[in-house]
């Protein structure tokens, strides 16, 4: 039975849901002072949704984006981020960079995921005309 959105979560929860390891989050509770869940008797954690959004974006700098931890502060530091995730105006996923000095700030692995999904593109656009001009 899954949970409505808005409930909180567990350590387990949330990690099954990242795909990491409960330690790997209680390690970004000591490195990024706004990820706080709350603690109850046994220091049992619960995320607020506040806290999963902050969670999701800390694993997409860190495990999709590549960023260092080091970057990963300073790219939500330079968003402005205040102590709750709610109020953080990261890009999508999908959003590229909105001029040539952002992407200079790109990580090195983003930069190759990207170069490489540009080829792929490429080689689709080349197949799609080379198939709509035998069809024409």
């Amino acid at each position: 039975m899954a949970k409505q959105d808005g409930a909180f979560l567990t350590i387990g929860e949330l990690a099954e849901e990242l795909g990491v390891p409960h330690h790997i989050l209680r390690y970004w509770e000591s490195r990024f002072p706004a990820l706080r869940p709350l603690q109850r008797a046994g220091n049992r954690r619960y995320y607020r949704p506040d806290d999963v959004e902050l969670a999701r974006a800390i694993h997409r700098l860190l495990n999709v984006e590549g960023y260092t931890v080091k970057g990963a502060q300073q790219a939500l530091a330079a968003k402005g981020a205040p102590q709750r995730a709610a109020e953080l105006s990261l890009p999508p996923e999908d959003a590229g960079p909105e001029s040539a000095a952002e992407a200079d700030m790109l990580p090195p692995t983003r930069i190759a995921a990207n170069a490489q999904v540009l080829g792929r593109l490429t080689a689709i656009q080349e197949k799609l005309r080379t198939a709509l001009d035998t069809k024409g």
